[in-house]
């Protein structure tokens, strides 16, 4: 459905801030269905435009405020290659067979390393695991590592997160004599590499519509039909199947972190892994929420912001198997050792990331120009440390809104990832740019793509990307509308209603967190404060403040407009929050945009 509304400027915002306008996220089809929900099923007027606003069938809306996974689980069988899969895995379990897992060195890999092992541990199987080092190995299997665990006794090798582009490698893994199953959900090519089964739900002849699924989610699938196939083979007879229920927690953290769209089997993962999170059954993750100071009940944007850093920080600039260990361990000391180094290691991280990030937004100022003219924004450098490019591709997307690319050089090879804007498929054009010759590997999804380029190739890969890409970039910066769920004072912005909203969530991609204006309040405060972050404080007429914030905007547009206008009557756009400190709990607002109020 679409819901948008860009000829009528929601509070006659056409340029805001951040040079957006501002318009209705409900056309008048989509406020006759929020009218039609708010009777039908007895829910507050603001939580069914919510709903109408993400499209939500009139008809399924008891089912979407309380998202089911048996409701929402397809058979797992629906998975093309999936039966052969199974079939293998659990004759290994049967059998005792060495098996080993190999997964990615990012939350999604390590979640879905996680998810495997233990239950392959629970099945009475001691299976070896391995995470290859982003520097040494780069992504997905290698000969080596193969080598290493066909000489330790290993027959069947799973991967998880990878594996649907490595051809030749699982062809060197068939000559020692090691069987493969590949788990993923990445893009695949046109070729398949030789395995017992490839089980990715983005394979061209997949017709299950799980390409929605990130990693984590497909090894759950994988792990239900393994369960139940075990079971038919009297397996759990003699020892207790496990809960795999309880294992919902790393499958939200791999799916809010790999920034998988939260819809449909994605959306009911997340709201009932948050469950089990809260219940901090799991030593590793409990230890991690702690050091990271989480405070209240955790939320996606917890997920997304303080855990999943921590756990990619070991990847990235540190011991790539630590994030694995902390969620497989049963000891509580070593839980704690462990959340500290990756909570020093992002700490380490984020440093590094300052130093890149700031030669590289030279770099593309430089770029871009006055003119803010090119569809991407392509960075170089060399002695980059590989391990934050993405990160850096990521505040550079944020900040020139466009696809943009970081590529660390160490000699004549570079190590880049892209991260991308909604609408525009870098996946593919990584692809595309492999089959052209222009990479000597490359990968990914519609959001973000690794890559290897050779220094000679780089003119020809940037005038590739404008070209490719042009097209698609110009139709999504064009759509820079902000869209409203409705508006608020500060008065009606209280705890009950965030906690009606969040029956609407989880929030985060493919699921927009709702964004309010509050028209004509005043910016009684505002400072900047940390490392470029804004907070302040907004005041409605009948004296009602709220606590308004906003992460890295200091430098930005956003930022220097807020610290320009203290004292005045503004229009701010923003989502709810709540903040926990020193047991009290009171509704906060993150800063999405701002505008004069004229009048």
């Amino acid at each position: 459905m679409n819901v948008h509304s860009p000829n009528r400027f929601f509070l006659g915002v056409s340029a805001s801030a951040t040079g957006r306008g501002w318009s209705d996220r409900l056309d008048a089809r989509a406020s006759q269905l929020a009218l039609a929900i708010a009777q039908r099923h007895n829910v507050p007027e603001i939580l069914a435009r919510v709903l109408a606003g993400r499209g939500v069938p009139l008809d399924e809306v008891p089912g979407y405020l309380d998202p089911s996974i048996r409701a929402l689980l397809p058979d797992p069988l629906v998975l093309t290659g999936m039966a052969d899969g199974v079939e293998r895995i659990a004759q290994a379990a049967r059998s005792g067979e060495r098996v080993a897992v190999f997964g990615d060195y990012d939350v999604d890999g390590a979640t879905s390393t996680a998810l495997l092992v233990s239950f392959l541990q629970a099945a009475g199987l001691d299976p070896l695991f391995h995470i290859p080092d982003r520097i040494f190995e780069g992504y997905g299997p290698n000969i080596g590592a193969i080598e290493q665990l066909a000489a330790k006794g290993v027959s069947l090798l799973v991967t998880v997160d990878c594996g649907t582009t490595s051809i030749e490698t699982l062809a060197a893994a068939k000559t020692l004599g090691v069987d493969v199953v590949v788990l993923d959900h990445h893009q695949a090519g046109e070729h398949l590499p030789d395995a017992v089964a490839v089980v990715n739900p983005n394979r061209a002849d997949d017709l299950s519509g799980l390409g929605h699924l990130c990693a984590a989610g497909v090894v759950f699938m994988t792990l239900v039909a393994l369960s139940r196939r075990l079971r038919e083979l009297g397996h759990w007879n003699d020892r207790p199947a496990p809960d795999l229920l309880q294992s919902l927690d790393l499958v939200a953290l791999g799916t809010v972190a790999d920034v998988v769209p939260l819809r449909g089997l994605n959306r009911a993962f997340v709201s009932k892994g948050l469950i089990a999170l809260k219940r901090r059954q799991r030593l590793g993750l409990t230890a991690l929420m702690d050091v990271a100071r989480l405070d209240g009940p955790p939320r996606p944007w917890h997920l997304g912001f303080l855990l999943g850093p921590r756990i990619n920080a070991g990847g990235r600039i540190g011991d790539a198997a630590l994030g694995t260990r902390l969620m497989l361990t049963d000891d509580p000391v070593e839980a704690k050792r462990i959340a500290a180094e990756l909570d020093r290691l992002n700490t380490e991280r984020q440093e590094v990331e300052r130093a890149i990030l700031a030669a590289a937004e030279g770099e593309a100022i430089a770029a871009v120009g006055l003119e803010d003219t090119g569809a991407t924004v392509v960075v170089t450098g060399d002695g980059w440390h590989p391990g934050v490019v993405g990160l850096v591709a990521s505040r550079l997307k944020e900040r020139f809104n466009r696809p943009a690319f970081a590529i660390a050089f160490n000699g004549e090879t570079g190590t880049g990832s892209a991260r991308s804007i909604p609408g525009v498929d870098v996946g593919r054009a990584v692809h595309g740019a492999v089959d052209a010759g222009l990479l000597r590997k490359g990968g990914g999804h519609a959001m973000a793509a690794g890559l290897t380029v050779e220094r000679g190739q780089l003119g020809a890969l940037r005038a590739y990307l404008e070209e490719t890409l042009a097209t698609a970039v110009m139709k999504a910066r064009a759509d820079r509308t902000l869209a409203l769920d409705g508006a608020l004072t500060a008065s009606g912005a209280t705890i009950s209603l965030v906690e009606q909203l969040a029956k609407a969530g989880p929030f985060g991609a493919g699921n927009p967190e709702p964004v309010f204006a509050f028209p004509n309040h005043k910016l009684a405060y505002v400072e900047a404060f940390g490392a470029g972050h804004v907070r302040g404080r907004l005041m409605s007429n009948d004296g009602t403040a709220l606590k308004i914030m906003a992460f890295r905007i200091a430098e930005e547009p956003l930022g220097k407009a807020l610290l320009a206008s203290r004292g005045r009557m503004i229009h701010l756009a923003g989502t709810l929050d709540l903040d926990h400190w020193q047991g009290e709990t009171k509704v906060s607002v993150r800063i999405r945009d701002m505008a004069e109020a004229h009048g």
